[in-house]
Parts: structure tokens; C-alpha cells; sequence
């Protein structure tokens, strides 16, 4: 289901924050271990870090 993008900016820390309900949306709670990377074309990938070691341990890959 895709949902309303909701609009975050970069602040000078180089931090993002995330609204709850995006957060919730995507299943994830506060303080979820994540890992981060570069899909390119300026996307930045966040993956909850079980569910990456998961697709790695079955693919692989990440």
C-alpha cells in the first residue's frame, strides 16, 4: 500500500528524524536496531538489521 510521503529535512548534525506513524506504518518501534545503506539516485535504504541478516544468511545478500 503506498502512503502519503511524509517530508523530513537533514538537520546540521546530519540527522533525520521520522514520524511515529511512518515508523509504525513500517512496522518498527523506537530504539529497532536498523542498518542503513545507499540504493543511489539520492534513496537511502533502512532495513531493520534481523530482517538484513535474515535475506543474507537465505540470498545471500542484503
Amino acid at each position: 500500500m503506498i502512503r502519503e510521503p511524509a517530508e523530513v529535512t537533514i538537520d546540521s548534525d546530519g540527522r533525520v528524524v521520522l514520524p511515529l506513524g511512518l515508523l509504525a506504518e513500517a512496522g518498527l518501534d523506537p530504539g529497532t536496531p536498523l542498518l542503513a545503506y545507499c540504493d543511489g539516485d539520492g534513496r537511502i535504504i533502512l532495513r531493520r538489521e534481523s530482517d538484513a541478516i535474515q535475506h543474507l544468511l537465505d540470498h545471500g545478500e542484503f
